[in-house]
This record gives structure tokens, C-alpha cells and sequence, in this order.
């Protein structure tokens, strides 16, 4: 019996937004996915702060998040949505 299915493993990453290191060791992650990094996250990314006539650029920080997915695949030589032989 040769497999039908062959899933894919995809790992999706994706970053917070970026905020005041000092706010961000409470940020989550969206649901379903599990936050990587640790404390305040990551100092790499800039945020800003308007103030009337001028716009500050400070540094930031984020986490990193990421999720397992499985996407269905058929195996070579299968097709369809019952991955059916030929």
C-alpha cells in the first residue's frame, strides 16, 4: 500500500508590534502561536511618537511568534482531493 498523503510542515513566523521595550513583556502572541523569544523580545524595530510638529523615531521592541501547519499535499503521483493514483 504506497502512501496517498504527503503533508507539508510549514512553520509561519510573524513579529508583534513594535512598542516601548519597557511595555512589551507582556505582549502575546496571536492564538495559536507560541512566542519565541524571551522578556521584552527583540530591540529591533522602530516605533513613533508624534508630538504637535515633530515625529520621534525611538527603538523598539517585539517578539517573534511562530506556528506548525500542516498543509494536505498528495503524494508524487496522486492527484486530487482524495489523492487518488493514476
Amino acid at each position: 500500500q504506497m502512501k496517498k498523503q504527503c503533508d507539508q510542515k510549514l512553520l509561519i513566523r510573524m513579529k508583534t508590534e513594535c512598542v516601548p521595550c519597557s511595555l512589551n513583556l507582556e505582549t502575546q502572541c496571536p492564538a495559536g502561536y507560541t512566542k519565541i523569544t524571551n522578556g521584552t523580545g527583540i530591540p529591533d524595530c522602530r516605533y513613533y511618537l508624534e508630538f504637535k510638529t515633530h515625529t520621534l523615531s525611538l527603538l523598539g521592541c517585539q517578539h517573534h511568534c511562530m506556528k506548525e501547519f500542516e498543509q494536505p499535499e498528495c503524494c508524487q503521483g496522486h492527484w486530487g482531493p482524495d489523492c487518488m493514483g493514476k
